[in-house]
């Protein structure tokens, strides 16, 4: 289970964290599910419920996100977040904007091809910019070469360019809190922990 405590929908307060309760999980208590079925499903809103108005910066984030003013096309965003998501090895954060890109119409193939993405032949030349810009912020920490700026330059407006890093880096920060705080489909141990003789988590 996440780390902090959750809240239930008896403790909110903000009329705005009220409704996404209602929107997200009807009647039912998220936090009582959670306990009786031992997974972690609904923890990211539980858990930020903690400080309703840090809920309501997420909820102005993602209605900025998702706005039809955005100049980013919403295929390429996504595909953006989903290697953000594969890159800062976070599983929600991944599977969260894999299913986005499918209800956009994004190929399984695709999809699926995003891991390696760089030995692929099925990316456009935008597709393979955005994708090397996102593995330069969110695996270099932003240490871009030109060459891969440039790229992305020849297909993108600086507005379009502003919005596509903005998204990326609140993404990796999401990733980071999902596996830091144990939230949804991260809520899991350490990979490396115990994974040599002499660990100090070792099971004895």
């Amino acid at each position: 289970m996440p780390r902090l405590r959750q809240v239930k929908p008896s403790e909110l307060i903000s009329p705005r964290v009220i409704d996404t309760y209602r929107q997200r999980f009807g009647d039912r208590d998220p936090v009582e599910q959670q306990a009786a079925s031992g997974a972690a499903a609904g923890s990211w809103w539980t858990v930020f419920a903690l400080d309703e108005a840090l809920f309501e910066h997420m909820l102005d984030r993602h209605a900025w996100q998702f706005s039809s003013e955005r100049k980013l096309p919403a295929p390429l965003r996504e595909l953006a977040l989903a290697r953000t998501g594969w890159v800062a090895e976070s599983a929600f954060v991944f599977a969260q904007h894999c299913k986005l890109l499918k209800r956009l119409g994004t190929a399984e193939d695709k999809i699926a091809a995003i891991p390696s993405w760089s030995i692929r032949s099925c990316w456009t030349d935008i597709e393979r910019a955005v994708l090397a810009y996102t593995d330069g912020l969110a695996g270099a920490r932003g240490r871009l070469d030109d060459a891969t700026f440039a790229a992305v330059r020849a297909h993108f407006t600086d507005v379009e360019i502003l919005e596509l890093t903005f998204m990326v880096c609140t993404y990796i920060s999401s990733a980071t809190l999902c596996r830091a705080l144990r939230l949804e489909l991260d809520d899991r141990g350490d990979p490396v922990a115990g994974a040599y003789p002499g660990s100090s988590t070792e099971t004895r």
